[in-house]
């Protein structure tokens, strides 16, 4: 199943906008922006990741969200 057919596997209705390369629980995967940026705001936000969407979008919300100066890395193909 493509990305664009996912939805979030959080709320199970977001368009998935990211995914988590290396998730604690390989249920929650895929995530829509609005539950990516409840967990950056939470202070547990993904370190590794795919954006799905061809646009920064995560990237983003780390930079507008995350006060912690962690290393996150892009995973590419």
């Amino acid at each position: 199943m493509g990305a664009h057919r996912r939805t979030c596997d959080w709320c199970g209705s977001g368009t998935p906008i990211v995914r988590d390369m290396e998730p604690v629980n390989p249920d929650y995967q895929y995530w829509c922006e609005e539950c990516a940026r409840a967990l950056i705001i939470k202070g547990d936000p993904i370190e590794t990741y795919r954006e799905l969407e061809g646009e920064p979008i995560y990237g983003r919300l780390l930079d507008e969200h995350c006060t912690l100066k962690r290393f996150y890395s892009f995973a590419t193909a």
